[in-house]
């Protein structure tokens, strides 16, 4: 199975268990994509899925850069126009899964940026 698409899985299960419910994977809006899009009590959240294999050079969610940020931004302002939920609270978050042998670990990290608008 594909790391990344197994990182989105162990998330997604993760994600329901707190409560979430998950409103579209690998959403396209053109070119841009959103991996996971899930609903809780504080609003929608808008979330970045990185999975990697030890030994890492950094972790996961640094590769959340300024670009992958304003792209992720640009992809839900679309998301949220396309649904009809334009008037939602929305939150950025990035949850990042490590894999190392029979070991992973799954960090979440809500609220990850706040757009800069």
């Amino acid at each position: 199975m594909k790391i990344g698409r197994h990182g989105e899985d162990l998330v997604c299960r993760f994600l329901i268990e707190e409560g979430h419910t998950v409103l579209d994977r690998n959403w396209r809006y053109g070119h841009l994509e959103l991996d996971l899009v899930t609903m809780d009590a504080n609003g929608i959240h808008f979330v970045e899925v990185k999975s990697r294999r030890t030994p890492m050079q950094a972790e996961p969610e640094e590769s959340v850069n300024a670009t992958k940020r304003r792209r992720m931004v640009r992809a839900a302002e679309g998301y949220l126009r396309v649904k009809g939920l334009e008037d939602m609270e929305c939150s950025f978050d990035v949850a990042s899964v490590t894999f190392d042998g029979q070991r992973t670990e799954i960090r979440y990290l809500p609220e990850a940026f706040i757009p800069i608008r």
